[in-house]
Formats: C-alpha cells, sequence, structure tokens
C-alpha cells in the first residue's frame, strides 16, 4: 500500500512538473504562488523579528530610534558593523558573496531564476549586521534576495521546469515587499515592472496570490500598520500642481546624482571584501557623528517630517549627508537595500517643498505629509525606473485616492527627466551594466523563456542504428516517423528523415539493397540534423542558447532513470524553437 501511494505521488509529481511546461499552467503556478508566498514572508517575517527584537531592548524609542543613543556609539557602530561584516564576507567565498536585488535580477536573466540557499544567508545574516548597527541601507533590498530565493529553492526542491522559475521567482519578491511594507498592491506591481519587466495574466494572477499570503503573515506579526504613521491627506488646491511640478524636476536631479554615484563606484567592488566593509562601516560612522538621523531604516525620521517637525536646514543637511553616504556604501557592496534610503530621501525632499510652499503661499499649500509622500513616491519612480509601483505606494501607504493625481504629474515628471539626464534604465539595471552583466532579456527572449521545452517535444521517433538492412528499414518506414534518430556508439546522434530514405529505397541499385549488405543511414543522400542534449528543464530561451553553442541543428531530451532505454525520449529541432515566437 505504501509502495502505492509512493508510485502515485510521484507519477502526479511528474504530471504536475509536465503541465508546467505549458503557458496556460495557471492552476499549478497559482498553487506555487501561495507556496512561495507564505515561505517568502515566513523568512521576511524571521529577518524583521530579528532585527526589530534586540534594537528595540538597545533603543529607548524603539528600533528606529538610533538619535537617542551617546555620540560615541553614533561613530562606534556603524565602525564596528563594518569590521564583524569585513570578517564575515572575507572568510566567506566569494561565490556566496553577491546578494541584493541585482543578485536576483542577474540569476533569472542569465541562470533562469536559480539561487543559492547560501546566498541567501550571507544575505540574511548580512542585512543583519547592516541595520542592527545602524548602516545607512535599507531592509527592502536584503527583503527581497531572501524572497526571490525562498521561491527559487522551492522550485529547486520540486526539480519544476524553469520557465515557471521566473514566475517562482517573481511570487517571493512580491511577498517579500508585501510583507515588508504591507503594502500588497505595490509588491506585485513591483515585482512585474522590476524584476520581470512584463505584464501576463498568467504571471499576475500568482504573484497577486503570494502577496496577499506575504500580507497576511506579516499582518499575523506586525498587525495592519503600514510602515509609515501617516496623517489625513488632501490636495488644497489646483494651484500647487506647477510647484509640484517642479519639485518633481529637484527630485529628478537628485535620483540622477544618486544614479551616477553609485554606478561610478561599482568598480571599486572588484577590491578586497573586507577593506570595502570597513570602509563603509567608517564613512557611516563619520557622518552618524554629526547627522544620526541617517542611520538605520529612518522611517521615524519621515514620522517627522509628515508631521512638520524637522526645519528647513535639517532636512537639507540629512538628504545631502543621506545622499553621499547611502551612494557610497551602496557602491562599496554592502549587503543592504537601497528602496528604503530612496523613500527616506524622497521624503526630505518632500518636506523641503512643503516648508516652501508654506513660505511662498501659506493659504493654499497642502499639509507637509502630502509633499512627503509625493517626494517619496516621485523618488522611487525615479531611482527604480519604477512608476506604476511608486504610484500603487502612495496610495496603499496614504489609503487616499486623492493622493494618486498630483503623485502622477510629480512621478512623470520625475521619471522623464531622470532619463533625460542619466538615460536612466533603473538602478539596478544600470549596476548590472556596469558589472558586465547581462541586464535583461528582449521580447524574443521573454516569449521563449515562458515556454517549458517538454511541452514543444517531437516524440514521433524512432531510434535505430546506423546500418540497418533493407527489411529491417522497411519496419522502421511503417511505423510512419516523423524522424528516424541514428544513435552512434560514440555518444553522437543525427536525426534523418524518413522520406528520404523511402526515396534512397525506392530508387537505389538492387545490389546495394541485398539481403546481405547494410544501408549506412550516415551516408545515403538525404537530409540530416545533428543533435545536441539538453536537460528536460530547461525552456525554449535555453535551447536557442544550447544550440548556438553547439552549432547543432536540433536537441534531445535525455530519459532519466532508464539506461535500457533510448537515451532520448523527445527532439526539439532549431526551426521550431525559430518559429515559436512568430505564431
Amino acid at each position: 500500500m505504501a509502495l502505492k501511494l509512493v508510485q502515485f505521488a510521484h507519477n502526479w509529481l511528474d504530471n504536475f512538473r509536465l503541465r508546467l511546461a505549458y503557458t496556460d499552467a495557471l492552476p499549478q503556478l497559482t498553487l506555487l504562488g501561495m507556496l512561495s508566498g507564505l515561505a517568502a514572508a515566513l523568512v521576511i517575517v524571521l529577518f524583521r523579528l530579528a532585527i526589530d527584537e534586540p534594537l528595540d531592548w538597545l533603543l529607548p524609542q524603539g528600533h528606529d530610534d538610533f538619535e537617542s543613543l551617546p555620540r560615541i556609539w553614533h561613530f562606534g557602530l556603524p565602525l564596528l558593523g563594518g569590521l564583524i561584516l569585513a570578517v564575515f564576507f572575507h572568510f566567506l567565498h566569494p561565490r556566496y558573496r553577491a546578494v541584493g536585488v541585482t543578485h536576483v535580477l542577474d540569476r533569472l536573466h542569465s541562470h533562469q531564476g536559480h539561487m543559492s540557499s547560501r546566498n541567501l544567508w550571507a544575505q540574511f545574516f548580512g542585512g543583519l549586521i547592516c541595520l542592527a548597527t545602524g548602516q545607512s541601507v535599507g531592509r527592502e533590498g536584503p527583503a527581497v534576495h531572501m524572497g526571490a530565493a525562498s521561491a527559487s529553492i522551492i522550485g529547486r526542491w520540486f526539480r519544476l521546469p524553469n520557465n515557471s522559475m521566473r514566475t517562482l521567482v517573481a511570487c517571493g519578491v512580491a511577498a517579500a515587499i508585501s510583507a515588508s511594507f504591507n503594502t500588497p498592491m505595490a509588491g506585485v506591481i513591483f515585482a512585474m515592472e522590476v524584476v520581470l519587466m512584463e505584464y501576463t495574466i498568467i504571471g499576475f494572477l500568482p504573484v497577486i496570490l503570494a502577496s496577499v499570503s506575504g500580507a497576511m503573515l506579516s499582518q499575523i506579526f506586525f498587525g495592519q500598520e503600514i510602515a509609515f504613521t501617516v496623517p489625513a491627506i488632501h490636495l488644497n488646491s489646483l494651484w500647487e500642481l506647477p510647484f509640484i511640478a517642479m519639485g518633481g524636476l529637484l527630485i529628478a536631479v537628485v535620483a540622477s546624482l544618486f544614479i551616477q554615484m553609485v554606478v561610478r563606484l561599482v568598480p571599486f567592488q572588484r577590491k578586497p571584501v573586507a577593506l570595502r566593509m570597513l570602509l563603509a562601516g567608517l564613512v557611516t560612522g563619520i557622518a552618524a557623528y554629526w547627522v544620526p538621523e541617517i542611520m538605520g531604516i529612518g522611517y521615524d525620521t519621515v514620522d517627522r517630517a509628515m508631521a512638520g517637525e524637522l526645519g528647513l536646514h535639517a532636512l537639507l543637511l540629512i538628504v545631502f549627508v543621506k545622499l553621499i553616504i547611502t551612494a557610497t556604501v551602496f557602491g562599496l557592496g554592502i549587503p543592504g537595500g537601497s528602496i528604503g534610503p530612496t523613500l527616506f530621501m524622497g521624503a526630505c525632499i518632500g518636506g523641503l517643498l512643503g516648508i516652501l510652499a508654506q513660505l511662498t503661499a501659506p493659504t493654499l499649500a497642502s499639509s507637509p505629509a502630502v509633499y512627503v509622500l509625493l517626494g517619496m513616491g516621485g523618488m522611487m519612480a525615479a531611482v527604480l525606473n519604477a512608476p506604476l509601483a511608486a504610484l500603487l505606494a502612495l496610495l496603499e501607504l496614504s489609503a487616499s485616492h486623492t493622493i494618486i493625481f498630483p503623485g502622477m504629474l510629480m512621478v512623470v515628471i520625475a521619471c522623464i527627466t531622470t532619463r533625460l539626464l542619466v538615460r536612466n534604465n533603473g538602478l539596478f539595471q544600470e549596476i548590472l551594466i556596469a558589472q558586465g552583466k547581462k541586464a535583461r532579456t528582449g521580447i524574443a527572449g521573454q516569449i521563449l523563456a515562458r515556454v517549458g521545452i517538454e511541452s514543444v517535444l517531437e516524440r514521433n521517433f524512432v531510434t535505430c542504428d546506423r546500418r540497418q538492412f533493407y527489411d529491417e528499414l522497411r519496419k522502421l518506414l511503417e511505423a510512419q516517423p516523423d524522424w528516424l534518430l541514428v544513435d552512434e556508439l560514440d555518444g553522437k546522434k543525427f536525426l534523418v528523415r524518413p522520406a528520404d530514405v523511402a526515396q534512397y529505397l525506392e530508387v537505389a541499385p538492387i545490389e546495394e539493397l541485398s539481403l546481405e549488405r547494410e544501408v549506412d543511414l550516415l551516408k545515403i543522400p538525404a537530409k540530416r540534423l545533428e543533435l545536441a542534449s539538453i536537460h528536460s528543464r530547461a525552456n525554449l530561451l535555453e535551447a536557442q542558447t544550447r544550440l548556438q553553442q553547439t552549432g547543432a541543428d536540433a536537441l534531445y531530451v535525455s530519459r532519466s532513470g532508464a539506461p535500457l532505454l533510448s537515451s532520448a525520449h523527445g527532439i526539439v529541432t532549431r526551426h521550431a524553437i525559430n518559429s515559436y515566437y512568430q505564431l
């Protein structure tokens, strides 16, 4: 009985994998979306608890209140964190040091979304050290990596086809953003806009369910409150729109500076990792000694800006120092995130705009919270090149539809101006380009990557040796195969068209077709295709790449666990792959 259950489970899983190779496997992907969303959210909850609990015990006013520490700790704590990071990453194998959103994009574009658990734990403990010691970084970047890796590991455990791994990674990212900010809609759009960079119904629905799962698990542990304390808001007057438009130009300038500073520092990541971590901790400590508001996530400073408690000079100083320090440490490769600091800088710039609006037209200006939120949305959109994600984040953070109208103006101007200033494709894409890595896949590549090779295999073929007697060939052709697969002793394989063999048998001289003489299928006049192998989990994009690398004309998928049978159970030709996206 137990053996039958095991066999049933094995067969069910094989059918499940085969179904995922097709582009319309929505029920299967939805189930995986929920599972990966819960797994990703669980890791994020553990990460947040590991940060918040020690800091709540250490800091008098909660885990963001680094400002209340003695001044010597403003310098010493980041320096201590840099020292710990230097030791940790120095003894870590270089292969497992890659972390963050750029690592997720690299694995997605160049490695079909396969991610290592060791990089996940490096990100977990590296991000924990960063945030616990007040480095000028955010938690959302590490959350994206850990969420994507959690989902990817589930796919690897079940040996799912690679075309489904893309959706799984997006599910993990959406759940991570949702669990970090308690903004499930923004999590979905961020995953589609920044990570996958495509919108499909088949992709949307599993990602939505994963984001809901992440928000649900996060709310169980942390409640329904969002990351910031946002008062009730509304736009006072349409006369503020020109001022908001000018604010978008200012944000674009700051976002462009931030992107360029980070990109120009990327080459320094080739330097010894211990030196970079120590330098990042030292730079942060020196700056935090004078401006402690830059330490940590900084959401308490955002709340103060929304409440109008920070003056013009304080906001200017905080923005300037935060820009310099965050760009420096992030460019040096510290294992923290840039999304949180991006929102922080946007909030402070928005606070500046609010003060200027009050000074210019006190009867028309809206509350500081309106400008702070607009600044956050504009900065996020400009730096990440993610206008839709920024707009939805504004909607969910404010819980007010009135922010969308001015937010659209701010986001559009900030994005367009940033693109004009630095030809911005988004911070993470620019970092990948600076690292010399593949930044994105073209439209044709995206189409091919959605399809598993198992869904397009030709299985109507007959395997045979290269030398066959006349009667044997006739029996093979009676089965009406689409191809004859010639399997040589040295492991090479070729496809021969049966119609060409049949024609040869009709016109060949009788002495060549005697009962004592064999026909060599690799020497008769016939169309032959050289074959190369590929694994069954591959997608069509991998298949196309494999053909280019080997110069073969077609591919065969090996049969595993059946040594007595032919080693091939399906074939796909170059023509079939190239014509797929033209259908």
